[in-house]
C-alpha cells in the first residue's frame, strides 16, 4: 500500500457523513448547477429511495454526463458504512485523473479514498475507507481484489462500468475481482457500446429479434436532465468546404465535405478538412474563438476544448489558437505525466485562466471542467459512444442561461449524433445481422475505428491520401433535434449570414429563447428550393469535361500559384452554379471556357 494518510481540511466531515452527502454540489471541485447546491436532486432522491428500498446486491444508475452520479454514489456510499452495512468501498474508474477526482470527492463527505493505491502492497493505509483504481489495475491484479473482498464487506462502485467492456482481460478481471463484494453500484452516462462485448454484472433482457438489451435499475437521460435544468442544451454548428486530396495511387481527388458522398469519399475529405495545413481548421478555429470572446462577456471564465485526433495535429492546432487568440492554449497529451495536472489547473482557472484547452481523448469522460463551453470537434473518431462522452464535457450547467457551443464537420454521421443526442441507448448483444444496405453498424468497423482511435499518431501507412487544400464554410445549425441552414435570412437578418448571427449570439440565453431564435427561420426542409426537371445528358460527355476542366485549373492554379479550391471559387462566382459535382454539362463548359480565357490573356 503506498501514500500515507492525508490529512483532512478542517471544513470537511471526519467521518463519512449522509449529510454532507446530501449538500455535496454535484459539480466539481466548486462549482454546482443553478438552484441544485442545497440538497439532492429530484432524480438522486428518487433513485437513492429505489436503492433502499431495494437493498439490492447489484443496481445500475444510467445518467447522463453532468447529471450527478458521483453526488448519488457517495450518498449510498455513506449510508452503507453508517449502518454499518459494509465495511470498506472500492471505486474503479476508467482513468488515472478520475482517481483523483474521486478520492476528492469522497474526502467532502468524509470518506477517506485512496487514490494512490496499488495491488501489489500489503495493507491498507491507516485511516482510509477504500481505494480508487483503475480498470486496468483491476484486470492485471483481479484476485487481489477478490480477496479483499472476502476479506471485508466491500461497496464496489464501477464508474462507467461500460469500460469492463474494454478488453476481454479486463472484464473478465473485473468479474474474477467483484465476485464475492457485498455490494456492487455501477454507474454509466453512455449505458451502450460500439461492439457486442458483455458487461459483468449488468442486467440484460431478452429483446423480440432475439438481441440482449441492457437493463438500468435507474436511467435518468440527457432530454430529463435539460427538462430539470441540471444540464446545458447544446448548439451544434456544422462546416462544410472544398477538399481535395492525392490517394495512394497519385491521383488527385476533389469533393465537398457535407454533400452527399460514399462513406470512403466522406472519411477521406474529413481528414482533409482536419489537416492543420488546410484552411479548413483555422477558418473552423476561428469561428469558435470568436463565439468564445461573445459568451466570455456575460460567463468571464468560460473556456474551450478542441477535441484532436492524435498528437501532432493537437500540437498544429495549440499553434493555430495562439495565433488567432494571442493565448497560448493548454495541450493535454495522454503521454504527458503532466496531463492530470494540467486539466485540473484549466478546471479551475478563473476568467484570467487559458481560454482554450486542446486535448487527444483525454478529457473525453468522467473528467469534470464546468467551465467548458464551447467546442470543436476535430478528430476522426466518429462512434456514438465516444460523441456522447466528448459532448458530456459541455453539458454541465452552472447558471441557468448556459447554453454550450459546438463547431463540427458537416458529415452525415456526426449530425445525426447530434439530432439524437436526447435520444436514450442502451448496450444490446447478439445483435443481427442485416442485409439491408443502408443499415451502416458493423462490428467490424466499430472495432476498428475504436483500436485507430487508440493510437497517439497515424504511421504513413495507415494515411490512404495526402491532404493538398482545403476550405471551409458554415453549412448549418443542429439544436432541439432540428436543423437550420444558412440558405435563407436568418432572425431578421437581411444578408443571410446565419453564421454570424449565430457567433454573436449572447453567452446567456434561455433554452426556449434560443429555439425561438432558430425557428424564425425555415429548416432545411423549407429551406431548400423546389426541385428541378434534371435533363438527360450523356455521362461521358460530363466526365470528360469535368477532367477537362480539372486540368485546366491545375495549369492555372500552377501559373498563378493559387490553390484549385481557390481557383475552382473564383470560376463558380463567375459562371454561377453549383459545385463541380453538381453541375450539369452545359455549366462545366462554361467554366472550361472560362479558365481557358484566363490562361490565354495571363
Amino acid at each position: 500500500m503506498s501514500g500515507a494518510h492525508r490529512p483532512v481540511p478542517q471544513h470537511q466531515p471526519e467521518h463519512p457523513s449522509t449529510a454532507a452527502a446530501a449538500q455535496l454540489p454535484p459539480a466539481f471541485p466548486e462549482r454546482a448547477a443553478w438552484g441544485t447546491a442545497g440538497a439532492l436532486r429530484r432524480w438522486q432522491r428518487e433513485a437513492l429511495e429505489a436503492y433502499r428500498s431495494r437493498a439490492p446486491r447489484d443496481f445500475l444508475a444510467a445518467a447522463t454526463p453532468g447529471a450527478g452520479k458521483t453526488t448519488f454514489a457517495l450518498r449510498v456510499a455513506t449510508e452503507l458504512l453508517a449502518a454499518r452495512t459494509v465495511e470498506r468501498v472500492v471505486v474503479v474508474c476508467p482513468t488515472e485523473h478520475l482517481k483523483t477526482q474521486w478520492a476528492d470527492a469522497a474526502s467532502r463527505v468524509g470518506v477517506r479514498l485512496d487514490p494512490s493505491f496499488r495491488s501489489t502492497a500489503g495493507t491498507l493505509a491507516a485511516g482510509y475507507d477504500g481505494v480508487v483504481v483503475t480498470y486496468a489495475q483491476v484486470g492485471l491484479r483481479p484476485h487481489v481484489f477478490a480477496g479483499r473482498c472476502r476479506a471485508r464487506r466491500t461497496l464496489v462502485v464501477l464508474d462507467e462500468i461500460h469500460h469492463a467492456g474494454d478488453a476481454r482481460s479486463w472484464g473478465d478481471g473485473v468479474a474474477e475481482a467483484f465476485e464475492d463484494a457485498e455490494r456492487r453500484l455501477a454507474l454509466t452516462g453512455t449505458p451502450f457500446r460500439s461492439d457486442t462485448s458483455p458487461i459483468p454484472f449488468v442486467t440484460y433482457v431478452q429483446e423480440p429479434d432475439g438481441s440482449r438489451r441492457s437493463r438500468p435499475d435507474w436511467t435518468y437521460g440527457y432530454g430529463d436532465a435539460l427538462a430539470d435544468g441540471v444540464v446545458r442544451p447544446v448548439l451544434f454548428l456544422a462546416y462544410a468546404g472544398n477538399m481535395r486530396w492525392r490517394t495512394r495511387a497519385g491521383d488527385e481527388v476533389a469533393a465537398r465535405l457535407g454533400e452527399p458522398l460514399t462513406k470512403d469519399l466522406t472519411a477521406q475529405a474529413l481528414r482533409t478538412a482536419l489537416d492543420p495545413v488546410g484552411q479548413w481548421v483555422p477558418a473552423v478555429l476561428g469561428a469558435a474563438d470568436r463565439r468564445l470572446t461573445e459568451v466570455r462577456r456575460t460567463v468571464p471564465d468560460a473556456g474551450g476544448l478542441v477535441i484532436a485526433t492524435d498528437q501532432a495535429s493537437a500540437r498544429a492546432y495549440a499553434a493555430l489558437l495562439h495565433r488567432l487568440s494571442g493565448e497560448r492554449p493548454t495541450v493535454v497529451l495522454s503521454d504527458d505525466p503532466d496531463a492530470s495536472a494540467g486539466i485540473e489547473s484549466f478546471a479551475a482557472a478563473g476568467e484570467e485562466g487559458p481560454r482554450w484547452m486542446v486535448a487527444v481523448r483525454m478529457v473525453s469522460e468522467g473528467v469534470d471542467v464546468p467551465r467548458l463551453s464551447v467546442g470543436v470537434w476535430a478528430t476522426t473518431t466518429a462512434t456514438p459512444l465516444f460523441f456522447a462522452q466528448a459532448v458530456g464535457r459541455f453539458v454541465r450547467a452552472r447558471r441557468r442561461g448556459e447554453t454550450a457551443s459546438v463547431f463540427l464537420p458537416s458529415v452525415p454521421q456526426l449530425l445525426r449524433y447530434a439530432a439524437e443526442l436526447e435520444v436514450a441507448r442502451d448496450h444490446v448483444l447478439d445483435r443481427p445481422r442485416r442485409s439491408d444496405p443502408d443499415d451502416l453498424w458493423s462490428p467490424e468497423e466499430e472495432l476498428l475505428a475504436e483500436a485507430r482511435a487508440e493510437r497517439s499518431t497515424p504511421g504513413a501507412e495507415e494515411l490512404p491520401f495526402e491532404a493538398l487544400e482545403s476550405d471551409a464554410a458554415f453549412d448549418r445549425a443542429v439544436y432541439d433535434g432540428d436543423e437550420f441552414t444558412n440558405h435563407t435570412s436568418w432572425a431578421g437578418e437581411d444578408d443571410g449570414d446565419g453564421e454570424q448571427a449565430l457567433l454573436a449570439l449572447p453567452g446567456l440565453v434561455e433554452a426556449d429563447e434560443m429555439g425561438e431564435h432558430l425557428r424564425r427561420r425555415p429548416s432545411r426542409a423549407a429551406a431548400a428550393p423546389p426541385a428541378e426537371p434534371v435533363p438527360v445528358v450523356d455521362h461521358r460527355a460530363v466526365a470528360a469535361a469535368r477532367k477537362e476542366l480539372s486540368g485546366l485549373v491545375g495549369a492555372y492554379a500552377r501559373r498563378t500559384g493559387s490553390p484549385h479550391a481557390v481557383v475552382h471559387a473564383r470560376l463558380r462566382s463567375t459562371c454561377g452554379g453549383p459545385p463541380v459535382p453538381e453541375a450539369d454539362l452545359h455549366q462545366v463548359r462554361a467554366r472550361v471556357d472560362t479558365v481557358r480565357r484566363w490562361l490565354l490573356t495571363g
